[in-house]
């Protein structure tokens, strides 16, 4: 039987302040960008008029780009200096960014973004586990959920302020420059990694797990953040479908939708600092799950504003498990083995991702985005009780 995982480690921050605020910086401004173009894409299509199912099969060449990608990722970032990684990364974003800032207005719109999407989504996975990497390095030995609830909760903001920017750009101006002003923060967060220091310390953490079968003994741990993973995809893939056909709303509207999710975002990066320290990951992690079906479940019934404080509860549940997921795994793995693991881990996710793409392309605009929501929340709560017979079988009880 393994031992359980604790999310809380006794200890204060110790962090050095100018690095770790240029971390900050780059992590706000990239998240900036990476949201924006999202949204941006997204958008695009459903008001070109190629309705959900161009957003879904966007995002399947997104997961499928990830999902070849992200073993290649993790072990570039244990092999390679993650800080240098990050950097080119961010600069490959900028220049997709351009790219199809450039080419957007003269040829097949769908295209562009598909060909775009696949480019970014390649440069996209490079930057997050490189980056997310070298949290380990920023923590000095300290408080890992204290850290990783700063970051995460940058992030956050991070979407909010694309969902606030994006919104109204995608209102008053074309497409092109709506590009290249997302674009642009990709440079910032490259010169914030830029002026910090070359070498980042790297920590031990608490156990290490150094057998070659890590995505074995990590299973549950896996799992769950594909499920998770699955829950923000369904989000991104009907959320501007579920605004535009089924509430008659706008870009501005759906601009407020991401809003809420990113608001419930930034509270749920912060509630695990508060969780006592008692608390184990698995039993917190079942438990999210089954709120995250009942919420999803629930969209079929609510109308506006409460749609929007659904959505501010989903963005709580998504990034509460999101950080205990990181924090479990720097604690339960070597440095040294980081980026393999998060690689493997979001190959997972990425190939939930690609199944829940594949059907929502199948059914096309037949199926109301509302029925979508409601059958991921069944599944949600069928994998919450396979998950947990899983685990009592294990632990032989």
């Amino acid at each position: 039987m393994t031992n359980p995982i604790h999310i809380y480690e006794d200890g204060r921050p110790s962090l050095p302040s100018r690095v770790f605020l240029e971390f900050l910086t780059s992590t706000l401004s990239c998240n900036v960008g990476r949201n924006g173009y999202y949204m941006a894409t997204s958008w695009i299509l459903v008001e070109a008029g190629f309705g959900s199912a161009s957003v879904a099969t966007l995002l399947l060449i997104v997961s499928a780009s990830e999902f070849v990608t992200s073993p290649l990722a993790g072990m570039a970032a244990d092999r390679f200096d993650r800080r240098r990684l990050t950097i080119a990364a961010d600069i490959g974003r900028f220049v997709v960014m351009l790219g199809t800032a450039c080419t957007i207005p003269y040829l097949n719109m769908l295209v562009v973004i598909y060909l775009s999407a696949n480019f970014f989504s390649f440069c996209d996975r490079m930057a997050l586990t490189g980056s997310q990497a070298l949290i380990p390095g920023l923590v000095h030995g300290r408080r890992l959920s204290k850290t990783n609830s700063a970051i995460f909760f940058t992030m956050q903001l991070g979407c909010l302020c694309a969902a606030l920017l994006t919104g109204p750009l995608l209102r008053s101006h074309l497409p092109a420059l709506v590009f290249i002003i997302l674009g642009g923060f990709f440079l910032i967060s490259a010169g914030c990694l830029s002026s910090m220091r070359a070498a980042l310390h790297a920590h031990h953490i608490g156990k290490k797990c150094s057998s070659p079968r890590m995505a074995a003994h990590l299973f549950p741990l896996f799992a769950f953040y594909a499920l998770l993973y699955g829950s923000a995809i369904v989000v991104s893939v009907m959320g501007a479908s579920f605004i535009l056909e089924e509430q008659d709303g706008t870009a501005l509207d759906f601009g407020y939708l991401e809003a809420a999710w990113s608001v419930g975002s930034l509270i749920g990066a912060v509630l695990l600092i508060r969780l006592r320290k008692d608390t184990r990951t698995h039993a917190l992690h079942l438990m999210l799950l089954g709120l995250n079906g009942l919420a999803l479940m629930a969209l079929m019934l609510l109308r506006m504003p409460w749609i929007l404080i659904n959505f501010a509860i989903l963005g709580l549940l998504y990034n509460l498990g999101r950080v205990s997921v990181e924090v479990a795994l720097q604690l339960r793995l070597a440095d040294h083995m980081l980026g393999r693991a998060k690689g493997i881990m979001h190959s997972f996710a990425a190939a939930l991702g690609l199944i829940i793409f594949g059907i929502v392309s199948f059914v096309g605009d037949t199926v109301r985005p509302s029925t979508i929501f409601f059958g991921f929340g069944v599944v949600l709560l069928v994998s919450l009780s396979v998950l947990s017979t899983m685990t009592q079988q294990k632990n032989g009880l």
